[in-house]
């Protein structure tokens, strides 16, 4: 069989892919990566073929919304280049959504850790339903921009998700991280978080004298910026946090505050070190707290954030970081409280257990060879 991967370039949608990719490449298949400049390097270290982007802006989720027809055009000559038989995505790569359907081949999408649009039935009540459905209405003006560039005549599908689902939708989270009662699409299903992420050349050299936090920053979309509570909660407090900037803006690191602030393409060493991770709740950084059985403190702003953040909190792997303005003292206590909370840590480490114990790459991969058949 020979498959294409097509994934943003970005770790949080690049790394699950080329853990899928491995494992079919593990089978024997032919894998190939579709990937800019930026990210080759990564897909050399995963031991994948290259299929080069000349655009890496084309393949970066900060674009998603305005470079649908680049990515079309490069997985459309990747797919003409390569021939493949089933091409593997990301969720808002909408261009290869468009090329598969274009060139009549089964498309496999890797998701998030949590369903972002409208349940089949089920959910929070209206407002959770308002919420989805607004969020599924954006995402189909982009989809459809795209099959206009691409000249395809307008879909008539009984549900309206349907051609974002591609043949079939997977998810990297646990089905505990759904709303109660909730049904999903037939073609999405749980296959946990294909976790895979380039190894650090060594192990980070950090001072030990006070126990640490790993905080992962996601973009703030109009909300209000992490750093002052940051600042406020690891300035003259027990513990230390390694705050890793992802795709926020410039640092805003208080001299005084005890902050080790960088940009890593791996995440996993550190938190396996942490008592706790403080984040936004994007995917990436969440899956690696469960992975790694430790308590998360969560403080979310769009996109994602808020559907993962309320799903850890109802979980019991999660509390929410006090609201801005909150007292130094009551943020260096819900640190510390989060870290030391026995309960919120063993119901981590129960469902990262079941999370490992899942085989999510071989899942995964079982999917694609479905959906090629």
């Amino acid at each position: 069989m020979n498959v294409l991967l097509c994934p943003l370039g970005d770790p949080g949608y690049l790394y699950p892919a080329l853990a899928v990719g491995r494992e079919l490449r593990r089978r024997s298949h032919t894998v190939h990566v579709l990937a800019g400049p930026r990210a080759a390097p990564v897909v050399s270290e995963a031991g994948l073929d290259l299929s080069a982007a000349t655009d890496d802006a084309a393949l970066s989720v900060a674009h998603w919304s305005v470079r649908g027809s680049e990515q079309y055009t490069e997985v459309s000559r990747a797919v003409r280049r390569l021939r493949p038989d089933v091409l593997l995505t990301s969720v808002l790569n909408h261009g290869a959504l468009v090329a598969a359907e274009a060139a009549g081949l089964p498309v496999v999408v890797l998701g998030l850790a949590a369903h972002l649009w409208p349940y089949r039935c089920g959910g929070a009540g209206p407002a959770d339903t308002h919420d989805r459905m607004w969020r599924l209405t954006e995402t189909l003006k982009h989809y459809r921009a795209v099959r206009e560039v691409a000249g395809l005549a307008p879909r008539h599908d009984h549900h309206s998700d349907t051609p974002l689902l591609g043949t079939s939708f997977l998810l990297r989270g646990h089905p505990v991280l759904e709303l109660a009662d909730a049904e999903l699409p037939p073609v999405v299903r749980h296959v946990g978080p294909c976790w895979w992420e380039p190894e650090p050349p060594s192990a980070e050299p950090l001072p030990d004298s006070k126990p640490l936090a790993y905080v992962h920053l996601g973009r703030t979309f109009g909300g209000g910026s992490l750093w002052p509570r940051l600042n406020a909660a690891f300035t003259r407090g027990t513990y230390r946090a390694v705050v890793e900037l992802g795709r926020s803006g410039a640092p805003e690191a208080a001299a005084d505050a005890d902050l080790i602030v960088g940009r890593r393409p791996w995440m996993g060493r550190l938190v396996e070190r942490a008592d706790l991770v403080l984040t936004n709740a994007t995917s990436a950084p969440v899956l690696a707290a469960l992975l790694h059985g430790k308590p998360l403190l969560v403080a979310p702003n769009g996109s994602e954030q808020q559907v993962l953040a309320a799903a850890c909190l109802r979980a019991g792997v999660a509390r929410r970081l006090p609201e801005p303005g909150t007292a130094a003292a009551d943020l260096r206590a819900a640190v510390e409280e989060t870290a030391h909370d026995v309960q919120l840590r063993a119901r981590a480490e129960e469902i990262g257990a079941e999370l490992t114990d899942g085989k999510s790459e071989t899942r995964a991969a079982d999917a694609v060879e479905s959906a090629a058949r």
